[in-house]
Order: structure tokens, then sequence, then C-alpha cells
């Protein structure tokens, strides 16, 4: 599937009274689910279950899509140019560090 297409198809999904403040939240706490589900699995000591995770993934990837919307950003530009600036720094040998101008 293209990251276009899902884009707009995440957008068409879109309650109208889902605003900015509301994507950004909710992006946050999607990221938490993902986090709390492999937390759940380190303290039962129980097997990582790929299906809940691809599904808190789908939700935190709705929501990147919707911000992008309010943005103006196509999700298929974002993926690109996040591909491009990590192949550079794996080129000049300076992935790991911090700074995004690094």
């Amino acid at each position: 599937m293209e990251l276009d297409y899902y884009q707009t198809q995440a957008e068409n999904s879109r309650l109208p009274t889902v605003d900015l403040e509301y994507l950004l939240m909710g992006f946050i706490g999607e990221v938490g689910e993902v986090y709390s589900l492999l937390a759940k699995n380190i303290r039962d000591e129980t097997d990582f279950e790929p299906e809940k995770i691809k599904k808190e993934l789908g939700d935190c990837l709705w929501f990147l899509a919707t911000i992008c919307n309010d943005f103006g950003l196509s999700l298929d530009d974002v993926a690109k140019a996040n591909l491009e600036k990590l192949l550079s720094r794996k080129i000049r040998g300076t992935l790991q560090g911090s700074g995004d101008d690094r």
C-alpha cells in the first residue's frame, strides 16, 4: 500500500471534531499503548504478540497520517525525507549521537 493512499483513507475516517490538539495527544497515547503492551510482556514474562502490537502501531500510523494532513505534509514525503536523512548519516558515520543536524 502506498503511504499517500493510506493518508487519504485515514483522513476519510476522521471525525469533524478532531483537531490538531486531539491528534497530538492521541498520537502520544497510542505510543504509550505500545509501551504498555511491551511492559506487560516483560512483567509477566510472556511472549511478544505481534498482532497486538500491529493493532497499536496501526493506530499510531492513523494519528501520524492525520497530523501530516494538518501540517500540509505528504506521509510519503515524510517517509522519503527520513530515509534520505538516515542514509546521509550512515554515509557520514553519524547514525549514533544526538541532534537533528549531525
